[in-house]
């Protein structure tokens, strides 16, 4: 078996690991309302679209007044990206007395890879309810996704073991995981606490791209439950259709969040997968939508 550290990190390496998450958020100006972005490969065949939803969003976020924050966002993946920079065209339709909409629009070598409609708004009053938390076990008794695959040891080729893990600058812990080499079939439902391994800027900007670039972890596994299939077993090809995302309140990406997630309908090749993120004390601070493609090869 291969032997490889699965201890948390120590605080200067956590610290080091979310300043690179940080760091592969920032966008380089490249014009009136053009940014670049450079891309981070996780060992998957395309770029991880979280990160590009992350990066989006913060294109579009520097075209709007700062007290203007992003309460929603629809995006379409429209081609696989390759692991090279990413340019990102922002489009100013309106800016109203409390609204503001951008369009943006992801391009590599010419090709328009992803497309992302956001809407920004004044902090206003209103009236306020939400859904309860469900109940979840807490976070530490639950292996990190890192040492749930660290585990698989020679079971499963060196290569494959950690493709697909996103940023060690941040944990998902899922409750009550599936066995990945050999699933049962369960609800169509997943739990999900995530947080950054170190403390974040406090900008309120930087917690809102990596809860987005986070968002697109973890959807679709929900999908896969009822049929008994993981990512590491079975010959699937999946990969993100859109994506949806509306902000309600405020949070801290470096404390504890529970990403609870269900998968309603499933057929054509795609499933739907819906989830609500909570802070640790049940408040609900976001709501996401995601339509996968989800294939089974020969």
């Amino acid at each position: 078996m291969t032997s490889t550290n699965s201890n948390p990190p120590d605080p200067a390496t956590a610290a080091s690991l979310v300043a690179a998450l940080v760091a592969l958020m920032q966008l380089e100006p490249t014009g009136e309302d053009r940014f670049r972005g450079r891309s981070d490969d996780i060992g998957t065949p395309a770029v991880y679209g979280g990160q590009v939803l992350g990066q989006a969003l913060l294109a579009a976020q520097r075209t709007v007044p700062a007290e203007r924050a992003v309460h929603s966002l629809h995006a379409y993946f429209l081609l696989p990206g390759e692991h090279a920079p990413i340019d990102y065209t922002v489009h100013r339709p309106r800016d109203g007395r409390s609204f503001s909409t951008r369009h943006v629009i992801a391009r590599q070598d010419g090709r328009e890879i992803f497309e992302m409609a956001a809407s920004f708004q004044t902090r206003d009053d209103g009236i306020d309810h939400q859904d309860d938390m469900p109940p979840a076990p807490d976070p530490l008794a639950q292996p990190t996704e890192y040492e749930r695959r660290l585990a698989l040891g020679d079971k499963v080729p060196d290569d494959l073991r950690l493709r697909g893990l996103v940023s060690q600058g941040l944990e998902f812990r899922v409750v009550d995981a599936p066995d990945l080499l050999a699933p049962e079939r369960v609800a169509p439902r997943s739990m999900i606490w995530m947080r950054a391994v170190a403390p974040l800027p406090d900008d309120p900007i930087v917690h809102r791209a990596v809860l987005a670039y986070a968002s697109d972890n973890g959807l679709l596994r929900a999908a896969m439950n009822p049929h008994g299939l993981t990512f590491l077993r079975g010959r699937m090809r999946v990969a993100s259709l859109d994506h949806a995302m509306w902000f309600h309140r405020d949070f801290r990406m470096d404390e504890w969040l529970l990403y609870v997630i269900d998968s309603p309908n499933a057929g054509g090749a795609r499933a739907l997968c819906r989830g609500s993120i909570f802070t640790r004390d049940g408040r609900l601070v976001a709501s996401t939508a995601q339509e996968g493609m989800i294939r089974i090869r020969p």
